[in-house]
């Protein structure tokens, strides 16, 4: 019989190496530890779609023309990518819980339309009950905050975008 303490150690060392699969067998009693998969495939069939007509497809000559509309709607396409790859994206450098100010009834670190420095404290990540305050790291006015508070972050994931100076 296994304990819980010998259980929960070998499940830690599993987690911690590329092992994928272990299987003990002691004094009649068999433990197999799987790690899931990274990837896993999954199949989904959607309920089939009403039936819609096809467009009728009208002549040449009557068919409306949109040439005019599509250059003023690539050039605001490419007028917006290039306002968005001007801006810089403050990451998370960890996983974990972000929040926007230090406690529930304080004000935000930052809003939109704030200027920061890059030692100024735009949010915490809390991570295994660790309170890590993150700085601006560039000289800017905060654009938009990406996420919300309380929010559980990834590492990497973009929380706010700024407007270098």
């Amino acid at each position: 019989m296994f304990k819980l303490s010998e259980i929960k150690e070998l499940i830690k060392l599993v987690d911690q190496t590329s092992v994928q699969e272990l299987e003990i067998e002691s004094e009649g009693t068999r433990l197999s530890i799987k790690k899931p998969r990274a990837a896993e495939v999954v199949n989904l069939q959607t309920a089939p779609q009403a039936f819609i007509p096809a467009p009728q497809v009208l002549p040449q000559a009557i068919q409306p023309t949109a040439a005019v509309s599509q250059p003023a709607t690539a050039s605001t396409e490419s007028s917006a990518l290039d306002v968005a790859s001007s801006l810089h994206k403050i990451t998370s450098p960890m996983v974990g819980t972000f929040y926007r100010s230090p406690s529930p009834e304080a004000p935000a670190f930052v809003s939109s339309g704030d200027k920061v420095e890059e030692k100024t404290t735009v949010c915490i990540i809390e991570a295994m009950k660790l309170m890590n305050e993150l700085d601006a790291d560039i000289k800017g006015e905060i654009v938009e905050v990406l996420a919300q508070n309380g929010q559980l972050v990834e590492f990497g994931q973009p929380l706010f975008l700024v407007r270098p100076d």
